[in-house]
């Protein structure tokens, strides 16, 4: 027998034996699981009870302050990614309360956020020195790089989920953050001040010191009151789109692209009784449930829906949704970001 007739079932193992110290390994043997045909989430379907987290977080608050805590935040985390701190592998979200009287210190981070409120009003977010009063369903932005603190200066809690960038920017090793060496920023312009500029579909001449935000990302107040009556105005003259409702996207008015470089958020609102048909995206998408009751279904696996609950749709799992009663709902997902790589598709089925 011919000693140096390669024989693959017994020289290959002691190849790959002899190559991983080196560092070196068969793309042959993974490729299938590289290059999938369809996306695999690594991500399950889930869904917080917001009443639970909410006791929860009370009792945290009691133990622990907003400045000790520097964010005194409740992650919701995948089941399926365990120790990561992610809803999806790309996005985070978490549950953060300021207390009557509480400040959270002032920082900024390289991390893109979004907070929408979930419960109490009067209490702010300020954003490089500008508050945005908070009230429910309200979204506020915190851009990357942009100083911001929340204060509570109302007499009762206040509860929001913040979405952010977080898994992203650690994929890419970037994250930076600092501290102002004051709790708080300097106010730099009333209450209020940029959405009066920005948002009205008007803007400050471009130059001029009445634009005073940065051109790239000028508005970063979305009031509910202002969103919910367009969404209702839709509604009361257009049929529902099959697949999604009656659906509107946040937009940037500098642009008219999505809220930030690497998050989009939308909100939708199913009439009564309204069920979607099936529809999947390589968006893996984290939603809060504003108003109403229903189900999600998703990839055939059934959650009853109810008011300020929040629940995760990975990425290309099939999504139907059922009205019980009106049924609006809030999303927000890294579509932005895809959309720019070249990376997004859906189906409607």
């Amino acid at each position: 027998m011919d000693t140096n007739t390669p024989n693959p079932t017994a020289d290959l193992p002691r190849l790959y034996a002899e190559m991983a110290p080196h560092n070196l390994f068969p793309l042959w043997e993974v490729l299938h699981g590289l290059v999938t045909p369809t996306p695999r989430s690594a991500a399950a379907p889930v869904l917080w009870r917001y009443a639970e987290a909410r006791d929860f977080l009370m009792r945290a608050g009691a133990l622990i302050s907003a400045e000790q805590a520097e964010r005194r935040v409740l992650i919701l985390e995948n089941p399926q990614l365990p120790a990561s701190s992610c809803a999806t592998p790309s996005l985070y979200a978490g549950l953060q309360l300021i207390l009557p009287g509480e400040v959270a210190p002032c920082h900024r981070h390289t991390q893109c956020a979004l907070r929408f409120v979930l419960e109490g009003s009067g209490a702010f977010t300020a954003l490089d020195g500008e508050k945005a009063v908070m009230r429910p369903f309200d979204l506020v932005l915190t851009p990357n790089w942009q100083w911001h603190d929340h204060g509570n200066t109302s007499d009762a809690p206040m509860i929001w989920l913040d979405g952010l960038d977080i898994p992203m920017v650690r994929f890419f090793e970037t994250s930076f953050a600092e501290r102002l060496p004051d709790m708080a920023h300097a106010e730099t312009a009333p209450p209020g001040d940029s959405l009066a500029r920005y948002g009205r579909n008007l803007r400050p001449f471009a130059g001029s010191p009445a634009a005073r935000r940065p051109a790239s990302l000028p508005l970063f107040h979305y009031p509910f009151a202002e969103w919910r009556a367009s969404l209702s105005a839709l509604a009361a003259h257009d049929a529902p789109d099959p697949h999604l409702g009656h659906a509107l996207e946040f937009t940037n008015p500098a642009d008219g692209g999505p809220v930030m470089p690497t998050i989009a958020a939308h909100v939708r609102l199913l009439p009564a009784g309204f069920t979607t048909r099936p529809r999947q995206a390589t968006d893996g998408t984290i939603f809060v449930v504003v108003s109403g009751r229903g189900t999600a279904r998703i990839q055939g696996q059934e959650f009853a829906l109810m008011e300020r609950d929040t629940f995760v749709v990975p990425s290309w799992h099939l999504l139907e949704l059922q009205a019980e009663s009106e049924l609006v709902l809030f999303g927000y997902s890294d579509r932005a970001a895809q959309a720019k790589l070249g990376l997004f598709r859906e189906q409607a089925h």
